[in-house]
């Protein structure tokens, strides 16, 4: 099978290209024409031949490995034994994957998230997480206040948050909460009920803004749960220094970084996303994000 130089890796098929994913694909074939291509996690077999690493399809077709791979599925979304692992061989196999696989994992979980948010000294929500503890247990810990905003580690798209107001409800539904994995209990900021600000940057270079407003006055304002947003790029000045430095915290090239309103002019990070999704109308995030590829296939192999 020909060498490619550049991927656009998603989700198992059949899962089909969607919205930001749909419009880059669509920019970097028209940059890239046949050194292009996009693959979804189930389409391969790898694996180690004669010593050495190598990747197949399902057909048997060996598949080299491209210079630069751009990855399009969320990392909460992503299995350590399975997607994962797939990113890695190809880490292994000499691919720059963008964003790189570390900064990944790092975003997979939340609570990892704010560790390293607070180690690089930028404001977060104060949080409570727990490893093994029960969880009947850990939220009956002296300390815990409410309201507070409670959030799977591992949840995306605003999925698995809620917000609980006081102790007696938040202890009533610990034993309905999933198990398989911890939560995180986070200081509500009130100022930002409903809304936050999405912040795209690329390479260190804030290229896309937009506030984003719940549904009905809800707490989560993910436009994937019925969200709307509104387009602000350079209204926030102070908050796109704040996103260009967590982005930077996260070891990611291409971020979208979510803050919460702590007053109209100071602001907090909630979360950051290594495979962000940004409106159309956020027309310099793609010819960005294809310029830092470009920048990546061009280093590749000096």
């Amino acid at each position: 099978m020909p060498s490619t130089d550049v991927w656009l890796l998603v989700r198992a098929l059949p899962v089909p290209l969607q919205g930001a994913t749909h419009r880059l694909a669509n920019a970097l074939a028209e940059l890239h024409g046949p050194r292009f291509a996009v693959w979804h996690t189930n389409e391969f077999v790898f694996g180690v031949r004669d010593g050495l690493l190598f990747l197949r399809t399902l057909g048997g077709a060996d598949v080299p490995a491209p210079k630069v791979v751009c990855i399009r599925q969320t990392p909460g979304s992503m299995h350590h034994d399975r997607e994962v692992t797939l990113l890695r061989h190809l880490e292994r196999m000499g691919s720059t994957l963008l964003n790189p696989l570390e900064a990944h994992l790092v975003c997979r979980n939340k609570m990892w998230q704010m560790q390293e948010l607070a180690l690089a000294g930028l404001p977060v929500p104060d949080t409570l997480s727990y490893g093994t503890a029960p969880l009947e247990g850990v939220v009956r810990v002296p300390g815990l206040g409410t309201p507070c905003v409670v959030k799977s580690v591992t949840g995306h798209q605003g999925r698995q948050v809620f917000l609980a107001p006081d102790t007696s409800l938040l202890r009533g539904v610990a034993g309905a909460l999933a198990q398989e994995t911890p939560h995180l209990f986070q200081e509500y900021v009130s100022h930002s009920h409903g809304r936050d600000l999405r912040l795209i940057v690329v390479d260190g270079e804030p290229v896309g803004a937009a506030v984003r407003t719940s549904r009905n006055g809800g707490l989560v304002s993910n436009i994937g749960q019925g969200g709307s947003a509104t387009v602000c790029p350079g209204e926030y000045p102070e908050a796109e220094a704040l996103a260009v430095r967590a982005a930077g915290a996260m070891g990611l090239a291409i971020a979208g970084v979510d803050l919460l309103f702590a007053s109209e002019d100071t602001f907090t990070v909630c979360e950051v996303n290594a495979v962000p999704g940004w409106r159309p109308q956020m027309t310099a995030v793609i010819p960005a994000i294809t310029a830092s590829i470009g920048r990546r296939v061009e280093a590749w192999g000096r």
